[in-house]
């Protein structure tokens, strides 16, 4: 199940659940991701999202051309930060 809300701000949140066949562990079957072109209200959230959190991917430019990083909160759910090149 896939689910998306666009903020006022302009941003989107999308958030999905593990797929069939894929390992699911209690607590964390749901990855949340944040994805637009405000780049410094974005680069805030995952400053204060990060906090405490085990960063898989650094936030920084990736080959496609946007940043992008993720990581697991200190409450064990996952999350995708992609911020757009304009």
């Amino acid at each position: 199940m896939h689910a998306s809300l666009v903020t006022e701000a302009g941003y989107t949140i999308f958030a999905s659940d593990t797929p069939p066949g894929m390992t699911r562990t209690l607590g964390t079957s749901v990855t949340i991701s944040i994805s637009g072109d405000e780049t410094e209200l974005l680069r805030s959230y995952w400053a204060g999202l990060t906090a405490g959190a085990q960063v898989e991917v650094p936030l920084e430019v990736q080959m496609w051309g946007d940043e992008y990083g993720s990581f697991t909160d200190r409450y064990g759910i996952p999350w995708m930060v992609n911020i757009t090149v304009s």
